[in-house]
Formats: structure tokens, sequence, C-alpha cells
């Protein structure tokens, strides 16, 4: 396994101890023994976890750079976007605000080492699999948030139809066109953000290059 596969490997296994112990956190230190669905680990911000652990993988190595396009592109989009809006990281508990910080702050270095490592794909294919693979992160969401609704409150990815829109702007999007459409510009707005981000990333790869 090469220096890159190992540091996103050790990455994943971080991120995966410090989930359990928010899990653990939230269900038994704030939550009686008792789940709360809403914390479970499938938000656009989580899905940098899975794909670390990922790339540790033997059989990953051909996926490898599209995993990367994704953290460089929807992984540093997602971190860094967070902090424009902080109302979801704070907790009633200092330790899990303080980890929900260091974990967005952590997505931006990780974004910022898959872009750097040239092992991404900067190409317009790149972005076309990073968001492939965003849409079915986003499509499983949704099976989640509806099969699992009855069981608690649960909203994976912010898109629950059982849930008007909370964030900022979009709030007042899903207000005027109605929680559907509003949901729907929520994901193409990300959508575009990330082709930001990657052009960003191919005009920086094509400096590095000249």
């Amino acid at each position: 396994m090469d220096r890159q596969r190992r540091f996103f490997l050790a990455c994943g296994i971080l991120m995966l101890a410090s989930e359990i112990w928010k899990q653990w956190q939230l269900a038994f230190l704030l939550g009686g023994g008792h789940y709360n669905w809403w914390y479970f680990p499938f938000q656009l911000c989580s899905i940098p976890m899975y794909l670390c652990l990922f790339i540790g993988l033997p059989p990953s190595r051909k996926y490898t750079p599209a995993c990367l396009t994704f953290l460089m592109d929807y992984g540093l989009l997602s971190g860094i976007f967070t902090f424009f809006d902080t109302t979801g990281m704070h907790y009633g508990h200092a330790p899990l605000t303080i980890h929900s910080y260091l974990w967005h702050i952590l997505l931006i270095f990780l974004g910022l080492c898959a872009g750097l490592g040239k092992n991404a794909d900067y190409t317009p294919s790149g972005y076309k699999k990073s968001t492939c693979l965003y849409l079915a992160c986003a499509f499983i969401a949704t099976l989640c948030n509806l099969a699992f609704h009855s069981f608690g409150d649960i909203n994976m990815f912010y898109i629950s139809p059982y849930y008007h829109m909370k964030q900022k702007v979009f709030i007042h999007i899903a207000a005027a066109l109605g929680d559907g459409p509003g949901i729907a510009v929520y994901i193409l707005s990300i959508m575009a953000g990330a082709w930001l981000m990657h052009r960003f990333w191919d005009l920086l790869s094509e400096r590095r290059s000249s």
C-alpha cells in the first residue's frame, strides 16, 4: 500500500473511532440509552469517512481516483460551507461540539490533500464520477429518510420530505417554492458548488504541470 493510501486509511480509522465515541455519547450520555436517528452517520459530511476507509482496501485501487475526486470536490465543499452556518455543530456537551468542529476542519484538510496529491481525476469525467457518487449517496439517504422515519427523527443529507429546509438561504427558497423544489435547488446548488471546486483544482493542476 502506498503512502497516500495509508494516510487516508489512517484518517478513516481515526474518523470511525471518533464517530463511534460520538454515537456512544449521544445515545448514553445525552440520550439516556435511547438512540437518536437524527445523528445517524450518513450525511454529506460523513461520506469522507467511508471513502477514506474504502481507499485502504486492496480492491479499491482502481476506484481511488474517483474517491479522491469526491474528497476534493464534495468533501472540501461540505467542510468549508458548514462554517457559514455552525448552528448544527453545537451540542449540549462541549466535547461533542469540539469534535464537530475538528471533524469539519479535517474534511477541509482531506479535501486539500486529495486535490494536491496529483492522483485525483481533474477532468470533466472525474467530476461526473464524483457527482454520480454524490447522487447515489443522496438516493440512499432518501431511502433511509423514507424507510426509518417511523423510528424517530431522521433527516439524512437534509433532504427528508418530512421536514422543512433549515439551511440558510435555502430555507427562504423552500418557503417560496415549497419543500420539494427547495430540496431540488439545494441538491443542484451542491452540485454547482462542487463543479466550481473541480474547476479550481483543474486550473491548479494545469498550472502545476505547465
